[in-house]
This record gives C-alpha cells, structure tokens and sequence, in this order.
C-alpha cells in the first residue's frame, strides 16, 4: 500500500495546491491542475493508496471555499474509489 502524507502548511494558492497534490501522489503528466482531473486521478487509481492531509485549516483560512471543494472531492473519490482511502487529520490542541 503507498501511504502519502499531503501537508497544507506553506500552500498559498490553487496552483500550488495542485502542483503538490501532482508531486506527492505522482499524478501523470497531463494531470490538468484542477479539482475535475484531482477526482479523475483519484478513482483512476488501481493500487492501494492511503492519503492524510495535515493542516488542512491552514488551506481553509488561506482558499475557503476552493479548500471545501478540494476535501469534497477527495472524500468523494474516497467513497468511489475503493483502492483510495482518504483521512483529514484533526488540528490537535
């Protein structure tokens, strides 16, 4: 099973979102940058995958809304996807 680990912390804006999500989960090089093809590449996905987003308030306060759509759309490919397992961490006080 490949485990990734996607960290919010120091992402500023959409494109670097998405250029991170690209690298940490070795997305293919027409990978389009956005939350369609996130979904797309996501239940794509024919091996077991374990992804855990840290510090996705940081995300939220920074994009708002686009950062709701994004942990919508990995849950979504989470639900439809049975290889992908997908797990946002909980800030601890």
């Amino acid at each position: 099973m490949k485990k990734v680990t996607i960290d919010c912390m120091g992402i500023s804006d959409k494109e670097e979102l998405h250029k991170t999500l690209a690298e940490c989960l070795a997305f293919p090089e027409w990978y389009g940058g956005n939350l369609d093809a996130l979904y797309d590449c996501l239940t794509g996905v024919f091996e077991e995958m374990e992804i855990t987003v840290e510090n996705f308030e940081t995300l939220e306060n920074l994009l708002g809304k686009y950062a709701l759509s994004f942990k919508k759309v990995m849950l979504k490919a989470d639900e439809d996807n049975e290889r992908v397992n997908v797990t946002f961490l909980k800030k601890k006080d």
